[in-house]
């Protein structure tokens, strides 16, 4: 028996291979296939089944690609109503793969149809248990994201405290836990870094499993501090659960190098969002105006889909040679399957051809410092329960993730200097404003951070802030 934790780090979202005696399973595959496909024949196996733990929300799963591609069998569990041909297992149902067996276990809470599935070895020992979004390390599934359901967040929470104690809690303290997603997934709160672990330890560590726990305790403590999540989760689900475009033919649309000028054209005809993905520190330095940055070696695809609102939207993009490929995968992992190409030969094409050029103006910490003053217009753009934690007096909050909601908020007339919590975010924020004419901003280096180690500046922890920008 083999299982492999396939994590990518950039969703927090874990993907599993195991392998028995020449028969292999994928359970919750992220969008490209190619991968698994090359695993299981490395160790010259069949891909038998492509277990789905639900309809998921932050990503576009692989199962259809992938059971197209290798005949493998899509399993969900029991209440799914998927829109294409798979197999839908009872609760309890045993799935044989080579010399060990999977045992269907209906988690409902999450989501309805949220299932986990219980690996047991060639002797028929409970060894893992792969938990999707039902338990994670520290944390469990919140329960809001469920696809067009009439039960509120609290009886999807009442669903859950039902579900851990019913099926996950009363197997053996031995059995390892194989969640959906690590830290950093907006799935839940508070999950902890390690990406797998021993069950026996969070009944001792995990807040959502005490044994003397209400489920009315249970419902306040899951349900309390949840916020909105990002607008493209259930779009995600719906594409999960009705289908989708093959990755292939978004990777043939997608890779398409287009000279400068039909860069240009295609931008004006297809009335195209611009996304330059090159590095933020390079970015600042030169760019093609009214671009949108949003680097590549960050959270690319989360951040993709937090700000663009139409998935179908046609997007052109910039990139450094060579990873052309890895943005439109990425694109595709959140469901944006409308990238229509990018230039060839990137900026410098564009900067050569002697077309105009914008910059980010930048200040380091230090210079902050020496500038700040309570007259002084700062916009921190970490999310509220970050600014919440610890600021700089007198900033005010202008969370990235509500950009498009807040921008009549913002004074075109005013200098605003921008801060995350260390770069990234300040750059796609202060490039948005500038696509929309907003001219006087100034990006802080290093963000944050760089401020608190300066140790020149004001901070305070959470006060009343007026909404006044």
């Amino acid at each position: 028996m083999k299982i492999e934790q396939i994590y990518t780090g950039c969703l927090a979202e874990a993907a599993y291979y195991i392998e028995s005696n020449g028969e292999a399973v994928i359970i919750d595959p992220l969008r490209e296939t190619q991968p698994y496909i090359e695993r299981a024949e490395a160790d010259g196996a069949k891909i038998k089944y492509v277990l789905e733990t639900h309809f998921h929300a932050d990503f576009v799963s692989g199962h259809l690609d992938l059971s197209n591609k290798t005949g493998a069998t899509i399993v969900f569990g029991p209440t799914a109503v998927p829109n294409f041909e798979a197999h839908v297992a009872t609760d309890g149902e045993i799935l044989k793969v080579g010399n060990i067996s999977i045992k269907v276990l209906h988690t409902p809470g999450h989501t309805m149809e949220s299932t986990t599935y219980l690996l047991r070895d060639e002797n028929e020992k409970d060894y893992a248990i792969f938990t999707g979004d039902t338990l994670f390390l520290g944390d469990v599934g919140r329960p809001d994201l469920a696809v067009k359901t009439d039960l509120s967040r609290e009886d999807l929470a009442g669903h859950l405290f039902d579900s851990l104690r019913n099926k996950i809690m009363p197997l053996a303290d031995e059995v390892i836990v194989y969640p959906g997603h690590g830290a950093g997934s907006a799935c839940g709160k508070k999950m902890s870094k390690e990406t797998w672990g021993y069950l026996g330890l969070q009944k001792k560590t995990n807040y959502a499993l005490r044994v003397d726990m209400t489920k009315e305790e249970f419902v306040k403590e899951v349900t309390d501090g949840l916020v909105a999540p990002p607008q493209y989760f259930p779009k995600n689900a719906v594409l999960n659960k009705m289908g989708y475009d093959s990755i292939d033919n978004v990777l043939a649309k997608g890779l398409n190098p287009l000279s400068l000028r039909a860069f240009k054209a295609a931008w004006e005809e297809e009335e195209a969002l611009v996304i330059d993905t090159r590095p933020q520190s390079v970015f600042v330095k030169g760019f093609i105006p009214g671009s949108i940055f949003i680097g590549i070696d960050d959270n690319f695809a989360t951040w993709v889909g937090t700000l663009i609102l139409d998935l179908q939207q046609p997007i052109l993009f910039i990139s450094d040679k060579g990873r052309e490929e890895e943005v439109v995968t990425r694109l595709a992992r959140v469901g944006y399957d409308n990238p229509i190409g990018y230039l060839e030969g990137g900026y410098e094409v564009w900067k050569e051809a002697g077309e105009e050029v914008d910059t980010i103006e930048e200040v380091s910490a230090e210079e902050l410092g020496t500038l700040f003053s309570k007259t002084l217009n700062v916009l921190d753009v970490r999310r509220a329960s970050e600014f919440d934690a610890q600021h700089i007096q007198w900033a005010q909050n202008f969370p990235l993730d509500f950009i498009n909601q807040n921008m009549n908020e913002v004074k075109r007339e005013t200098t605003y200097y921008l801060h995350c919590a260390g770069g990234y975010r300040s750059v796609i924020a202060a490039s948005i404003l500038k696509s929309r004419g907003f001219d006087k901003l100034v990006n802080v280096q290093g963000g944050f951070k760089a401020l608190v180690e300066v140790g020149q500046l004001p901070f305070t922890e959470f006060t009343e802030q007026t909404t006044e920008l």
